[in-house]
């Protein structure tokens, strides 16, 4: 075989792995309570994110992604970021991004929230590797019913990145806002599958 055939065949291969060779467009697993009734649920409150990046707005603006979409597919009643702040207020929950299940339980009867949906936003914003950078979110969400205080849905994602052919080529990746939408859309489809 002739070198030049070698090469061609080799890119060839090469451009046909792209698409599954992104260093971080991987999900993580899912976990549904299979004796939860997802449609008793009518009203759910986002709370705010914990965040784990060093980017300092990052939890908060994937918050927003996630409660615009989330209401968007018309399943549920999202509660606006201010009503739920002034019910956690008024709750008494120290912790908005990790409450406790006797907290949660606080939050159902009167206040009308029928779950409520936490996060961790593990990685947000730029990375890089060698000369080659790009931008990744990682983001868990879990739903936990407010009558009893248990999780009925957990899920976890993780888009963006640099792939093969950032490496090979340059680009930079995708631009922060559409990591941030692929990832949040990624895990709506996991919370309605």
């Amino acid at each position: 075989m002739k070198p030049h055939h070698l090469r061609t065949g080799l890119l060839c291969l090469l451009l046909c792995l792209l698409p599954a060779c992104s260093m971080f467009n991987g999900n993580g697993q899912i976990y549904t309570d299979a004796t939860m009734d997802f449609g008793s649920i009518a009203t759910v409150a986002v709370l705010p994110f914990a965040n784990l990046a060093s980017e300092e707005q990052g939890a908060g603006r994937v918050r927003d992604t996630f409660t615009g979409a989330l209401l968007a597919t018309e399943a549920f009643y999202v509660l606006p970021h201010g009503e739920t702040a002034r019910i956690l207020s008024r709750a008494g929950i120290r912790d908005a991004t990790a409450p406790s299940s006797e907290e949660v339980k606080k939050l159902s009867g009167p206040n009308g929230i029928d779950a409520i949906i936490t996060g961790v936003v593990r990685e947000y914003g730029s990375v890089r590797s060698g000369n080659t950078g790009a931008n990744v979110l990682s983001l868990s969400l879990q739903m936990i019913e407010t009558q009893t205080g248990r999780v009925v849905w957990s899920a976890a994602t993780t888009k963006g990145g640099i792939s093969v052919w950032d490496r090979l080529f340059g680009g930079g990746g995708e631009p922060m806002n559409n990591v941030t939408e692929a990832a949040v859309y990624d895990l709506i489809d996991q919370l309605f599958q």
